[in-house]
């Protein structure tokens, strides 16, 4: 739940968060909605809203990334959506698919918890990324492929990361949180926090997913 600001003895509600709800499937749909309706975090917009188009950050629901499911992401994008997508498969291909197209957070279906759900669309509403850490490690062993079977033998490095940043996306790459990586390579949780805000700073990057949606937007994957 939210919790209110207290100023001079008032308690102030932060502001709500605006959210649309999209997806082909209407039983999918309804589900996400009566999970975000009762929440005071949210502002839900239906299709019915007028404004509903000046929504903060959209929720695709879905049973897998279909075309008609990457349409709905490409014109969310276009009109600079912020993207949570809740789905009930995510094979490689799709998960690549989808950050592609312009999604920041995932979540699969069994996991999409009003809890969840929030957390995920506040993440999505700050700039930042919300991913499972094994959907991180699936997304960044294809750039530890990338490094391996095509860089690697003519020479080259992915975009100059050094020996500590790579052993920490490599470690990410295997699905292990923050603290596990610290626990691993004897830092402290924040110093990896930093490494990898380090990373995505240097790119002028959002996130992490972004750091990876930027190698495919470049061919680097």
């Amino acid at each position: 739940m939210a919790r209110g600001l207290e100023v001079r003895g008032v308690t102030v509600s932060p502001p709500r968060i605006r959210v649309s709800v999209y997806g082909s499937d209407p039983i999918l749909r309804a589900g996400v909605i009566g999970q975000l309706r009762p929440r005071p975090e949210v502002l839900l917009f239906t299709d019915s809203d007028s404004d509903s188009d000046a929504a903060d950050v959209a929720v695709v629901t879905s049973d897998g990334v279909d075309e008609q499911t990457l349409g709905t992401l490409r014109r969310l994008r276009a009109h600079q959506r912020r993207i949570v997508l809740v789905a009930g498969h995510l094979d490689d291909a799709a998960l690549v698919a989808a950050v592609e197209h312009g999604v920041a957070g995932v979540l699969r279906r069994p996991d999409a918890t009003p809890d969840r759900l929030i957390t995920a669309i506040r993440a999505a509403a700050a700039g930042h990324g919300s991913l499972p850490p094994d959907v991180l490690g699936r997304l960044l062993t294809h750039v530890g492929a990338l490094q391996r079977d095509i860089l690697g033998p003519c020479g080259q490095v992915f975009v100059g990361l050094n020996p500590r940043e790579v052993e920490v996306l490599r470690l990410a790459a295997d699905g292990r949180t923050n603290n596990e990586i610290a626990e691993a390579l004897s830092y402290a949780p924040r110093t990896i926090k930093g490494i990898l805000h380090d990373i995505t700073s240097r790119y002028h990057l959002r996130n992490r997913a972004h750091a990876v949606a930027y190698a495919l937007r470049n061919g680097l994957i």
